[in-house]
């Protein structure tokens, strides 16, 4: 190569090498999500990521700019809102403050940014945004009803209406809920991608409507749209005795369609009386017991212009109120992961049984081809008994049956449309012939939250808990954080959702997912402030649970931790300020002795226990160490918003907990009058007992646990906490002696029993085979799932600091166990990626970390001494970029800003 050619080889390098280096923005979010439709907010919030190679790399100013079109943003012109260059270095939760919003509008918006370092970004790639519809006064459309009378067994009704568009179409949107669930179309294609619309919520207060461009589906001249309803929560069979019509007993749908031409011109198209109504393939549909659809019934183009509707009946207008009616602020529910069979078997009972290798929530997808009439179910369960049967009972009443009857025209496809089912085999019924892979797919469904968190060890079986965890989280976050997703419940259990709150904020965007069932969980809290054993609160029986009811104030503070939003904290207040209310108004003398409680549920309790060996821990006992929990949390809250006269009363309230806690449940020598692993774990953790006597109670646990023989014994309220506790007090070796015990009761047995979710029960399939009571006893249930925030924030180390929450501030602390070679955590924050990892290799220890620009961390550094410590292969005092803190407790301490960093020590 020439000397020219050699030097434009090392002038693209070195372009190539600055372009690098220059700070880029990705990933914006508007409200927490990508490109999200229906908001409905005067000021959206919007946040960026920065990247860059250097490191030490903060934002020091920004400008957004905003458009109705792509051209004129990026031209500067006709902007909705320019920000001008704005010194901050704020990156998450901007408020827009530009013009009036519009409803039904696509908003179009790019950020460039200023570092420290001297850069200045290009403007990031166009991102948008889609209004919702912005007051109850702009929803034209009437609420509809069937014309008809509904049939035994109540069929999915179906309505439709033609329209005609006779000018150029520019944009089109659509505004669509029900009372019940549907599915819509137009011109024979379904609109958007969601499962379950319009989703659960309150109905009673609470109710959503879904937003949709549906520009490219509507055409100019004739259309037609058609829409399916399903019952859904709303009328079908949800909670316990085969309760039916919780929120009413007729469906209705709402639709309204806004067209704007390329003149200008707007068109509406509204449910209205002109609409038709019928029924068609779903005869049957139910959430617990599943879909029947038969395809001899199928009305074919019925959703597009040009259908023969002359024998389908009209519709019925019904004044139901439209000021409950709210944009949907979280991710839909929609199709994830696709599982095919990994074995198709014949039982010892001569069942036909297809397993698919991972039980998970969602629905069967099968092709067949048979004559008309023939009938094939699917029977869905997650497990078979010893001898290899398929095992029904601990799904109680729930059928989860799925029947599909042929039309006998060629290879038919079938899936449910209202019911999803809990699974990891299915037994077929009535198939026509062989079954063949080829012939059957299993298809996840949840809500669609961005996975954001990995953990992986050396540990093979540790991995595979982590794996259980994630799929737990995945099955039973479908809308709202149920109990399982399998059995006649499906509930949203408020005491699993507080104990595994913190673990699902690593493994998945929940914010939005959160911040909607939390507003739920305000609106169905009582009038005296106490908050139901569900939400939605579909048992309706006004009881309250100590550790269920306290994620009134656990769930918006966990939250704020996890994504620094404080609009929330303010959001919630009330309702935690409620809850905390209650307590005191029923508690005399300080002490909460409730009148019901759930408990440390499902605790280690021994078949035949003749020694006393069952963890029994006393109700009040827990009861008032959540009271003071609730108490402090919402003095937190009360600080944050800069609410003095609430912290000055709280505060002393919690005095009086404390002291009444001490009085009844502390002798003077520091034992608790219940000697278990859950008393001793919620009095440390939350700080209720007098420093002087706080090592010694850690030492009364770590004895509990070796009387057991280094097993748990703790049930839902006392897991999330063990673990951590440990650790805070000098026994992270005990820690991870419990993590990594294989038999029962532990994380690991169900493990190696198998498990691919995390189970309700410590033993839900015993030593020998054979099932715990059925009448409790999930296989796929999250709580006992928290102790992966353990794994997280202390094996691998990654956390937030308190002060400087979301991630902005963070601490990296791993802690190294001896039965680990290494372990490694990354989590997506809306800053960007955090990774911790750490590796033993040749009597040395190897720590990785990766900060997010725009972020500062502090990083504990497991070290005999400074001297014993380098970064990429350089002493610590020859690093320029980072800043020695101290060494305390086997620990380096630094500080140190954005960038990858390679430390090694002795």
């Amino acid at each position: 190569m020439s000397r020219k050619g050699i030097l434009l080889v090392l002038a693209i390098q070195l372009i190539g090498v600055m372009a690098f280096a220059q700070v880029q923005v990705t990933n914006l979010l508007i409200e927490n999500r990508i490109e999200p439709t229906g908001i409905d907010k005067a000021a959206p919030r919007l946040s960026w990521q920065l990247f860059s190679s250097n490191r030490n790399v903060m934002q020091t100013a920004y400008e957004i700019r905003v458009a109705t079109d792509v051209k004129s943003l990026e031209k500067g012109k006709k902007l909705a809102w320019n920000s001008g260059k704005i010194s901050s270095e704020q990156s998450v939760y901007v408020p827009y403050n530009g013009n009036e919003l519009q409803s039904g509008t696509t908003y179009y918006w790019q950020v460039r940014v200023w570092d420290n370092q001297g850069n200045r970004s290009k403007w990031s790639q166009p991102s948008h945004w889609l209004t919702g519809i912005k007051d109850v006064d702009n929803w034209k459309a009437q609420w509809i009803q069937v014309g008809f009378e509904e049939e035994e067994g109540r069929p999915s009704p179906m309505f439709r209406k033609e329209f005609n568009s006779s000018k150029k179409i520019k944009h089109a949107v659509a505004f669509v809920t029900a009372k019940g669930v549907y599915e819509a179309e137009i011109n024979g294609k379904k609109v958007g991608d969601a499962c379950f619309a319009p989703f659960w919520t309150t109905y009673n207060e609470r109710l959503q409507y879904q937003t949709y461009d549906v520009t490219d589906l509507v055409k100019q001249g004739n259309n037609a749209v058609g829409i399916t309803l399903g019952n859904g929560w709303y009328r079908g069979n949800i909670g316990f005795e085969g309760k039916v019509n919780v929120y009413g007993s007729e469906l209705a749908l709402l639709f309204q369609l806004e067209i704007t031409y390329e003149d200008g011109t707007t068109e509406l198209v509204v449910s209205d009386g002109s609409w038709k109504s019928s029924t068609g393939p779903i005869v049957y549909s139910e959430i617990y017991h599943g879909e029947t659809y038969d395809a001899r019934l199928k009305k074919t183009g019925w959703s597009e212009a040009g259908y023969n509707d002359n024998k389908w009946s009209g519709v019925e207008l019904k004044d139901y109120s439209k000021d409950i009616l709210i944009t949907t602020e979280n991710e839909p529910v929609r199709k994830k992961e696709v599982f095919h069979p990994v074995e198709i078997l014949t039982t010892p009972e001569g069942d036909q049984v297809i397993d698919f290798g991972q039980n998970l929530v969602g629905w069967v997808q099968m092709k067949v081809s048979g004559k008309a009439g023939d009938q094939i179910s699917i029977t869905h369960t997650e497990v078979l008994d010893k001898d290899g049967n398929v095992y029904l009972e601990s799904l109680r009443s729930a059928k989860q049956k799925n029947t599909f009857i042929l039309k006998g025209e060629g290879v038919e496809e079938f899936e449910p449309h209202f019911s999803w089912q809990g699974f990891r085999y299915i037994k077929v019924e009535g198939y026509p012939g062989e079954l063949k892979r080829e012939n059957f797919t299993a298809t996840a469904l949840y809500s669609d939250m961005a996975q954001t968190g990995s953990f992986v060890c050396s540990d093979e079986l540790v991995n595979q808990l982590q794996h259980n965890i994630q799929w737990g989280q995945r099955g039973n976050f479908l809308d709202v954080p149920t109990d399982c997703p399998q059995r006649d419940e499906r509930l949203g259990w408020t005491g699993d959702a507080q104990a595994f709150a913190r673990t699902a904020t690593f493994n998945f965007r929940v914010h939005s997912f959160f911040d909607k069932w939390l507003k739920d969980v305000a609106s169905d809290q009582y009038d005296n402030g106490g908050v139901p054993f569900v939400v939605p609160d579909v048992l309706r029986n006004g009881q309250v649970s100590p550790g269920w009811a306290d994620v009134a104030t656990i769930g918006p503070w966990t939250m704020y931790l996890a994504y620094g939003d404080k609009d929330l904290l303010a959001q919630q207040y009330e309702s935690m300020k409620g809850w905390v209310n209650y307590i005191r108004s029923v508690s005399p003398d300080h002490l909460w002795k409730p009148a019901f409680s759930f408990g440390d549920w499902l605790f280690y309790r021994p078949f035949d226990d003749n020694s006393g060996m069952s963890a029994v821990t006393d109700k009040s006992l827990i009861a008032q160490a959540f009271y003071a929990h609730s108490t402090q949390l919402l003095i937190n809250a009360a600080e944050l918003l800069d609410k003095k006269d609430d912290v000055k009363k709280y505060q002393e309230l919690l005095k009086m907990i404390k002291q009444a806690f001490v009085q009844e449940y502390l002798t003077p020598n520091g034992k608790l009058v219940s000697g278990t692993q859950t008393a001793y774990v919620l009095a440390l953790n939350f700080d209720l007992l007098p420093e002087a006597l706080r090592d010694q109670a850690a030492k009364r646990l770590v004895d509990n646990i070796r009387t057991y023989n280094t097993h748990l014994t703790t049930g839902f309220l006392g897991t999330p906490y063990l673990c951590h506790v440990l650790s805070r007090f000098g026994y992270t070796d005990v820690a991870y002696e419990l993590l990594m015990q294989k038999t029962y009761p532990s994380w690991l047995y169900p493990v190696t029993m198998g498990a691919t979710t995390i189970w309700e029960r410590w033993d839900g399939i015993k030593p020998d085979g054979t099932f715990q009571t059925p009448g409790m006893n999930s296989f796929n249930h999250y709580a006992y799932g928290a102790i992966g925030d353990w794994m997280y924030r202390v094996v691998a180390g990654i956390d937030t600091e308190e002060d400087n929450p979301g991630y902005k501030g963070i601490q990296i602390k791993p802690h190294i166990g001896e039965q680990l070679s290494h372990a490694k955590a990354e989590l997506q924050t809306y800053y960007g990626q955090v990774v911790s990892g750490w590796e033993k290799v040749d009597g040395k220890l190897k720590v990785n970390v990766s900060v997010p620009v725009n972020t500062k961390a502090v990083v504990y550094v497991p070290a005999s001494a400074e001297s014993a410590v380098t970064e990429s292969g350089k002493k610590l005092a020859d690093v320029s970029d980072l800043e020695v803190v101290g060494h305390k407790d086997g620990y380096v301490m630094l500080k140190l800003g954005s960038g990858m960093y390679q430390f090694e020590s002795n």
